[in-house]
């Protein structure tokens, strides 16, 4: 039996704890060091790994970088700059939170010392392996949408007041934009290519960071069909949320309601689980769509075959210079109410 994955650990909060370390043990691999000053979040992770090295700074786990398989990097957006070229000189293995970074520029920076690595450095862009992103893939594989001419994603909650945390009141490294921005962005390029421009709406309602994000992106056109307009939106504070996902196309649409639980007037369309992952709907007519295999979990299974070398890199660092370029688009064209081209 393979030895389980030895994996250091960068900051054990929401992210660290509630997301890396969750999936990290769903998979079987152990967290063996942990990075955070917090002695109550140093205590939980003596509890939830028992025997684990609690570190006080990033240079104190990578002082033992030799003893780790892969080093996970869920310190706040404005750290990831410092703490991944640390750990890429240290010869780890790096997993890096999304965003990469907080511009393209930075990005790059950070995709083209990974290459220089050796090619050590993926990104966790877990939303790839969404059952719902999952399903959608399956369905236009199989053709049933016919050719689609828009998509949509939302990814808004309620909550009028605002959690107090740097991903709200960063103005540089935190707010939607570069948060769920990513992700929306990620999923967008995946499903339907390059993005030939960029129209954006970006507000901050009840934080100093962005909370209120609207994306208009246009893809590079096919020969198949129309070019694919995705609209793509993040807020806190919107009291109707929703439906999550439409897919526009000229055979059908695909329809998914409602979101891991977000409170939204459309989710009695969802009530219970049946193994349906949203809907094809043809005017009145809808059909439920059966959820494709699959969890964030695969991403860490993928992150042990690559560390081990039997598989490729989970996520291309290039994709997320991909996804900052676009983002930061939106900047311009939020800052200078215009539409902004990119080289797709």
């Amino acid at each position: 039996m393979t030895d389980a994955l030895r994996v250091g650990l960068v900051g054990y909060g929401s992210a660290g704890r509630g997301i890396h370390a969750r999936l990290l043990r769903e998979v079987g691999a152990q967290v063996v060091r942990v990075v955070t000053r917090n002695p109550e979040r140093a205590a939980t992770a003596g509890r939830e790994w028992p025997g684990v090295a609690v570190d006080p700074d990033v240079d104190a786990l990578l002082a033992h970088a030799g003893e780790l398989d892969a080093v996970v990097i869920a310190s706040p957006t404005g750290d990831h700059v410092e703490h991944v070229t640390r750990a890429l000189a240290a010869g780890a293995f790096v997993v890096v939170d999304k965003p990469l970074a907080t511009t393209a520029d930075e990005a790059e920076a950070l995709a083209r010392l990974g290459a220089e690595a050796g090619g050590r450095l993926t990104v966790f862009q877990n939303r790839r392996w969404d059952p719902e992103q999952l399903t959608l893939r399956a369905l236009l594989a199989a053709g049933e949408l016919g050719a689609v001419h828009r998509f949509e994603r939302r990814w808004e909650r309620w909550r009028p007041v605002p959690q107090d945390r740097w991903k709200e009141n960063d103005t540089r490294a935190g707010g939607l934009l570069l948060d769920l921005g990513a992700h929306l962005v990620d999923s967008a390029v995946q499903l339907f290519g390059p993005v030939a421009s960029v129209h954006a709406e970006l507000r901050s309602l009840t934080t100093p960071a962005e909370d209120d994000v609207f994306l208009a992106l246009t893809h590079a056109g096919g020969p198949d069909g129309p070019a694919v307009i995705s609209h793509l939106q993040a807020g806190g504070l919107v009291g109707a949320p929703g439906p999550r996902t439409r897919v526009l196309g000229d055979r059908g649409a695909y329809l998914v309601t409602s979101f891991e639980g977000e409170a939204s007037p459309f989710s009695v369309l969802d009530a219970g689980d049946d193994g349906r992952e949203g809907w094809l709907v043809r005017g009145d007519e809808r059909a439920p769509v059966r959820r494709a295999p699959g969890g964030h979990e695969d991403f860490y299974r993928a992150v042990e075959a690559w560390v081990r070398g039997a598989g490729p890199v989970p996520v291309d660092p290039a994709d997320a210079v991909v996804t900052a370029r676009v983002l930061d688009a939106a900047r311009v064209s939020a800052r200078e109410q215009r539409v902004v081209r990119l080289d797709a």
